[in-house]
């Protein structure tokens, strides 16, 4: 199994890591080219495409020309322990070993607007580019265009080795829809997440961030490899509703929490 996931807005450079294990991004050759059509635009023009402060713009034009391979340890960081936020809050890698780290190497991938598919030991330099912006670029006027071939292919390849390869989504939409479905040659489950609120069960979106990180952290601390195991999930709160699901959507629900 793959496990896909998204990256995170928020990043930390600062906090110590626990392995001096690393790789290199396999799409840098065209994570370059975009770093050269960023490098085109203007503080204000980074504003107005990705809907953020001038304070952010400034740090992200900064970044964009700032932005240089090779990388390593001393000016890059392993992407895994770079992102911060919902997900990867529940994801906790601060306490994982070797082996969940190697598990999670050969069995996870994290979609980005900027590096296309990043391993959870890739080396990245600090970044913003959302796969939703519409950055035109030598293969069409959004990322989505300039992405989906490549990721599709790189998918097909990887779960092609895989011993069970089912391609599980613990992704955003956002960052799913840049996967081709129509060709992709292998089934794709998708973990939904629900929370009882008064007489009914929703997908509460913060809640439903940090249980797709939960998702991932039990199924690396496990090395989970077959849908069955999957089911098991039980980490927040959450049990598998077998009346609720189908083939290719997994539902686990969590009774109503105090203040939710």
């Amino acid at each position: 199994m793959i496990t896909v996931l998204s990256p995170a807005k928020t990043l930390d450079y600062t906090t110590p890591i626990t392995t001096k294990k690393f790789t290199q991004p396999q799409c840098l050759e065209q994570a370059s080219i975009l770093i050269e059509r960023c490098r085109q635009l203007s503080e204000e023009q980074i504003a107005t495409l990705m809907k953020i402060s001038s304070t952010l713009a400034q740090l992200n034009h900064e970044r964009f020309a700032n932005w240089q391979p090779p990388f390593t340890p001393n000016n890059a960081r392993a992407a895994v322990f770079a992102f911060k936020g919902d997900v990867y809050e529940g994801l906790h890698v601060d306490d994982f070993s070797e082996q969940d780290l190697n598990f999670a190497q050969a069995h996870m991938c994290i979609l980005s607007g900027l590096y296309g598919i990043l391993r959870p030991l890739d080396l990245i330099q600090p970044y913003r580019l959302e796969m939703g912006i519409r950055l035109v670029n030598p293969l069409g006027n959004n990322l989505y265009q300039f992405w989906q071939n490549t990721l599709t292919t790189m998918l097909n390849q990887q779960l092609a080795e895989q011993a069970t390869p089912y391609l599980i989504n613990l992704a955003s939409d956002e960052y799913f829809k840049s996967i081709d479905i129509k060709r992709l040659n292998f089934p794709v489950i998708k973990p939904v997440f629900l929370d009882q609120k008064g007489a009914e069960y929703k997908v509460i979106s913060f809640y439903a961030k940090k249980a797709r990180g939960l998702m991932s952290r039990f199924i690396i601390k496990n090395q989970i490899t077959t849908l069955n195991q999957l089911s098991e999930f039980d980490l927040g709160g959450y049990r598998f509703d077998k009346h609720r699901s189908t083939k290719t959507e997994l539902i686990f629900t969590r009774p109503q929490l105090i203040n939710v």
